[in-house]
């Protein structure tokens, strides 16, 4: 998926956001997934099929001004009637659309100063958000338990993510969904990936998948609810966690939580796999190493024959299959991570953000021990 959070923090000057990074990454992913809904029936396609060259043609991207948006707008409705979608679901999806000029200014200006992970994991990873997703899981246990063992994916991950992406479902953004992802469509240099995104939120209100009257809101980059599921994401992961017949990832937590396990399971997320650890590097290691790709996977006895000092309670075998990560591109910290670490990575392509995730949830796990059994 892609984003952070919705949950703004400053550092050094600039916003961080956990789940901004996090929804772009998320976006550019989505529209290469599987097409199987959690549901078991296949995916309709259409939101796929929209071909954005005549918009293209009709408002050349280098002069396009926001008076032409109305216009613009008209023409996204006639591609989706094109498609198929019902008149009543175009009618209720624009009828309050917009341009939002915030939306082109925050995609514009994602924030370029980097930063170490030494000021990164201690802004989002706080005590006071892992006592509160400690308390939470233990408020939330038989239906985190039970999902989990659905699944196949640990509870501590599960509200690690609902944590960090949404802060426990709190901050689920409040845009206009159908007017950020026009606006964005508009704006012109991802105008094809935008309008999927677009078709996608269509395809999830003619599905019936909100409860009536309530329209789509989400970021501004069109994250959605308590997972910041981009549309596509949606339709490829949501499930329903209370077994409703009906999937809201806005109002019912249990079913954020099995969507977010449903991800996780759905890419390849092994149960009783650990997530990696920090470990040292000889002085003369060659950092070229370093890498996530699937060719630059190694065992652990192969890494450590290379200079790769793991700690002395290590949980890694030496037959275990793990990649070298560097996040800060220098010597400073190494993992050693595993596939499930990969895992997290489809959800949001930046090593900071799945150190995050794992810092979070080995947070939590710890410290729902320390708290008094209900």
């Amino acid at each position: 998926m892609f984003k952070y959070s919705l949950i703004g923090i400053i550092v050094s000057g600039f916003v961080l956001s956990a789940c901004a990074d996090s929804q772009q990454k998320q976006v550019e992913k989505s529209v290469i997934t599987s097409e199987t809904t959690p549901l078991g029936t296949p995916a309709p396609l259409r939101w796929k099929q929209i071909n954005v060259s005549s918009l293209e043609q009709t408002f050349p991207k280098d002069s396009r001004t926001p008076a032409q948006f109305p216009a613009y707008v008209e023409a996204l409705k006639l591609k989706a009637a094109q498609l198929g979608y019902k008149a009543e679901t175009i009618d209720f999806a624009f009828a309050e659309v917009h341009f939002i000029e915030r939306v082109v200014k925050s995609d514009r200006n994602q924030p370029e100063k980097k930063i170490t992970l030494d000021v990164y994991l201690p802004r989002i990873v706080t005590n006071g958000r892992i006592n509160e997703g400690a308390k939470l899981y233990q408020a939330n246990q038989e239906a985190l338990n039970r999902i989990s063992n659905k699944y196949g994916v640990p509870a501590n991950y599960i509200v690690a993510l609902w944590g960090l992406e949404s802060g426990f479902g709190k901050v689920q953004g409040k845009e206009d969904v159908i007017s950020a992802l026009a606006t964005l469509a508009f704006e012109g240099r991802r105008e094809e990936l935008f309008s999927r995104q677009l078709m996608a939120a269509l395809e999830i209100i003619e599905g019936g998948h909100l409860p009536e009257g309530q329209r789509l809101k989400g970021s501004w980059a069109g994250a959605m609810g308590q997972t910041q599921f981009m549309p596509s994401s949606f339709l490829t992961y949501a499930a329903d966690g209370d077994n409703n017949g009906t999937i809201d990832i806005w109002n019912s937590r249990e079913d954020a939580f099995a969507s977010a396990a449903n991800y996780l399971a759905t890419e390849g997320w092994k149960n009783g796999l650990p997530w990696g650890e920090q470990v040292t590097l000889a002085v003369d290691f060659n950092q070229q190493l370093e890498g996530i790709k699937a060719e630059q996977q190694k065992t652990v006895a192969q890494w450590k024959a290379l200079g790769v000092q793991l700690p002395a309670n290590s949980q890694l075998t030496d037959n275990m299959p793990v990649w070298l990560i560097i996040p800060d591109d220098d010597m400073h910290r190494s993992y050693l991570v595993t596939q499930n670490f990969r895992t997290i990575m489809h959800w949001n392509s930046s090593y900071f953000f799945a150190l995050s995730i794992v810092t979070m949830a080995d947070g939590v796990a710890n410290k729902i021990n320390s708290l008094p059994t209900k």
